[in-house]
């Protein structure tokens, strides 16, 4: 091959720690697998096997049919006629006697200790390793079946961010280079939720899955970035932290049950009689109800079975009209356990919490472009941004910035504040409005959105002229 070898200083794998996904073509660069490489995939408990050969692209090449794949998963997939497979740890190598995923691990060790040696770029790889090994360890502990148990915003932190923005695209990449997931899923549940990281379930592991319809469910964390797909959803996970709901067991009194709701003030409480088994809800309609029927009623009476009950990946906005309806819907985990619970006053915070940063920074623009509008003429305003504009309505924040950077601007203003002060708070709020444009799940800090919000209150005060 004439590309740098892989596991060479400067080498295209070097940065596999930096967030790209490990492919098959970087083991063949290492020289770490050959063309012609047979892999095996055996499924024991139905008792077939399935081959394949590595190419000279580094393709999988199933056999006998011949069609080719670049993604282990995916091949691992059609072969088997299963719904998700993760074929890292479901292909081995033939002549080497050990899964295709330890050959990813030995490279992704070769890559850690050439970049360590690279001094030039010491700062960087101190972060990179730390993040391998700590991921190596989780590794380790999956492999034992102890996996680590973890928050998503310690999980966050390690990698530097303090939510699901532009970081998670890499975080998923190191995580699946390890042959890592989490369970539950990191982008569909709240920054409190635990986590495991844990690896997918297979056949080969002897557990309690019972055959491909239940693989199907599994997050398979794919190989091939160009394979997956874009994430950008609200999930009913992303609203519930998944830690529990307060329950009673359908045997339990109706006082037990009232006086849960009164010390907890709930509108609203699981009957239980299992962490899979929920018999109904009692609510305080239910209760109304029941006593007005019967005076003497008990729990049983006040029990209302038709609730909804939605797993914590389904999309939020599926969910709204069965809580408009209902009122509340209680949440599964990935173990069908009942582990959450999301009500109308829930979506109306969140939903809360995601509008107002943009409403603020609607204001915000149309205040500037309104002083803007009154202060110069658009000839200024062009030569100031030094693009073509041809309307104040074409102004972009770091527009603003840049007229308000010119000292005859300012002075026109005839505003009595600080220039490089005001400037300066200008330049975070085009941080913050980057960040909100950009979709994610996480609300934005509430300290961002009150700059935003004494920002606006500043430009009320001046906008008007004396």
């Amino acid at each position: 091959m004439t590309a740098e070898r892989a596991d060479q200083p400067g080498g295209r794998s070097t940065y596999l720690i930096g967030g790209r996904r490990v492919t098959v073509p970087d083991l063949l660069d290492a020289g770490l697998i050959q063309p012609g490489a047979k892999l095996r995939f055996k499924r024991n408990r139905i008792g077939v096997t399935y081959d394949a050969t590595i190419t000279d692209k580094g393709r999988i090449r199933l056999e006998p049919d011949g069609e080719e794949f670049r993604s282990p998963s995916r091949a691992a997939m059609v072969a088997a006629g299963m719904g998700a497979v993760d074929g890292w740890r479901a292909w081995f190598v033939v002549e080497q006697d050990r899964m295709l995923d330890a050959v990813r691990q030995e490279l992704l060790d070769r890559v850690i200790s050439n970049v360590a040696a690279a001094a030039h770029r010491h700062n960087e790889d101190v972060v990179g390793r730390r993040i391998h090994e700590r991921l190596r360890q989780a590794r380790r502990h999956a492999d034992e079946h102890e996996p680590e148990r973890i928050s998503v915003r310690e999980l966050l932190s390690l990698w530097g961010a303090s939510d699901r923005g532009d970081q998670v695209s890499r975080i998923e990449a190191d995580l699946a280079n390890h042959g890592l997931v989490t369970s539950p899923s990191f982008r569909a549940v709240t920054l409190d939720t635990m986590v495991s990281l844990t690896t997918p379930p297979s056949e080969a592991e002897g557990n309690t899955v019972a055959g491909p319809s239940v693989l199907d469910d599994v997050p398979v964390a794919e190989d091939d970035e160009g394979e997956r797909d874009l994430d950008v959803r609200l999930t009913v996970g992303n609203l519930s932290p998944l830690l529990g709901v307060e329950s009673v067991g359908p045997n339990s009194t109706l006082e037990e049950a009232i006086t849960k709701m009164l010390l907890n003030d709930f509108s609203q409480l699981a009957v239980l009689s299992g962490p899979r088994n929920l018999r109904g809800a009692v609510t305080w309609r239910s209760i109304v109800q029941a006593m007005h029927q019967k005076p003497d009623a008990s729990l049983a009476d006040a029990i209302d079975p038709h609730v909804e009950v939605v797993d914590y990946e389904r999309d939020l906005s599926d969910v709204l009209p069965t809580l408009q309806q209902c009122e509340f819907v209680f949440v599964r985990d990935e173990n069908k356990v009942i582990k959450g619970i999301v009500t109308t006053a829930d979506v109306a915070q969140r939903y809360g919490e995601m509008a107002t940063p943009f409403f603020q920074l609607g204001e915000l623009d149309q205040t500037l472009r309104w002083i803007l509008n009154r202060t110069l003429d658009i000839r200024t305003v062009q030569r100031l941004c030094d693009r073509k504009i041809t309307s104040f309505d074409q102004l972009s924040v770091g527009d603003y910035r840049r007229m308000l950077e010119n000292r005859e601007v300012w002075e026109k203003l005839g505003w009595p504040l600080d220039r490089s002060a005001f400037i300066s708070r200008l330049e975070e709020i085009r941080l913050i409005r980057n960040k909100v444009m950009h979709f994610h799940p996480d609300p934005v800090p509430e300290v961002a959105v009150d700059k935003l919000r004494r920002f606006n209150n500043l430009l009320h005060r001046y906008r008007d002229p004396e």
